[in-house]
């Protein structure tokens, strides 16, 4: 294992623990299609939450969050869709996340940002 991917675990994992402190119940991780994957999907109540977690060392290049952009929202939706496409699960709304986690001295910085981007029509 390379350490970006020991980073992105890090961050996966602390992205989970921290949704399922804040009530969450983590239904899969890393669900992947042929058109993209998706990092978590959480349950709340009523509403599936499709969370893409991004993680870097530092913030010297800018902020975790920033590098999700239209085509990567796409992946994650299409990832969305086939999981929704396969779910036996009573219906829920959705909503998409992003958990952008800086990896520091004193552990992992989370910022959860909710409803960061829609699926569109």
């Amino acid at each position: 294992m390379t350490a970006r991917q020991r980073l992105g675990n890090l961050g996966e994992q602390a992205a989970a623990e921290a949704l399922e402190g804040g009530g969450y119940r983590i239904v899969a991780r890393n669900h992947r299609c042929r058109r993209g994957e998706v990092d978590l999907v959480a349950e709340r109540g009523e509403l599936l939450v499709f969370v893409e977690v991004r993680t870097r060392a530092s913030s010297a290049f800018g902020a975790p969050q920033e590098t999700v952009d239209p085509k990567k929202q796409r992946r994650v939706i299409a990832a969305a869709r086939d999981f929704l496409a396969r779910w036996r699960g009573p219906e829920r709304g959705v909503r998409f996340d992003v958990i952008a986690v800086l990896d520091g001295a004193k552990g992992p910085t989370l910022t959860h940002l909710e409803n960061a981007f829609d699926a569109g029509p």
